[in-house]
């Protein structure tokens, strides 16, 4: 396994054993990187938000193991709501006992499936602070897939639709 400290010079590898060695309280979280996330989660959300505007959601297909995605996330939650979410079924410590198995469980099979993601708390609604729930990726792909599969993004399309036929007339 390459950790990437192959090119480093004997000086800048001491500096990183010493970083690496240091109480980990002692670190700050970086206002600049959290801002440069935050960012990059939000534009994901609106990329995806705008392309269940513009196609046909049951088509959509997130990635390659999508079958496999949806078929595992509905024999682990036969039974969730997917299209009002309920953060107590994402976040509690009980929720996140539930969904350990399943997000590691894609851990080396889907990209970033460990990544902060944004997901719309409500399928009908927009993106929006008081609409979005932050989950991991492979939550946000579980969710979506199914959304999807079930018929329940094809509102999304249906309201922009709506909103652009009384705008324009």
């Amino acid at each position: 396994m390459s950790f990437g400290l192959e090119g480093l010079n004997v000086n800048q590898m001491t500096s990183a054993a010493s970083a690496l060695s240091t109480d980990a309280s002692k670190y700050v979280n970086d206002a600049s990187l959290e801002m440069q996330w935050a960012m990059k989660a939000y534009h994901h959300a609106e990329t995806y938000f705008n392309l269940l505007c513009s196609v046909d959601s049951s088509l959509l297909k997130l990635t390659n193991k999508d079958d496999e995605i949806y078929k595992n996330f509905r024999q682990a939650f036969p039974n969730m709501a997917i299209d009002v979410l309920k953060e107590d079924e994402l976040k509690t410590t009980d929720a996140k006992s539930t969904w350990r198995p399943f997000v590691q469980s894609y851990e080396g099979e889907v990209e970033d499936y460990n990544f902060g993601t944004l997901v719309r708390k409500d399928c009908t609604g927009d993106i929006s602070d008081d609409n979005t729930v932050l989950v991991l990726r492979i939550q946000f792909l579980a969710i979506e897939i199914a959304r999807n599969r079930e018929g329940l993004n094809a509102a999304v399309k249906e309201k922009v639709k709506k909103q652009k036929e009384e705008s324009s007339s």
